[in-house]
């Protein structure tokens, strides 16, 4: 799940109600919220899922060190790749 403050409310009432929570309890902020979140851009409107590439986020660079990372990590394979290779 993306981290936003219907999460945070989640959180909060599974904390408050433990064992007594029910599907009720959180109906508006899990049911029904993607057309909200996609089209209308309510983006802590309910929890939704970041999919399994949002657990590789580690951090958050700018644009100039992201290209910077982008580029030093595609010349070090090249080297990799290209140190044995002789030309002719």
């Amino acid at each position: 799940m993306l981290k936003n403050d219907a999460v945070e409310r989640l959180l909060e009432k599974e904390k408050t109600l433990g064992a007594s929570l029910e599907f009720e309890d959180i109906l508006n902020e899990a049911a029904g919220i993607y057309h909200r979140i996609m089209l209308n851009g309510e983006m802590d409107v309910g929890a939704w899922s970041g999919g399994m590439a949002a657990v590789l986020i580690y951090d958050i660079p700018s644009v100039r060190g992201l290209i910077g990372r982008i580029m030093a990590e595609a010349s070090a394979i090249i080297r990799t790749r290209s140190a044995g290779f002789v030309a002719h």
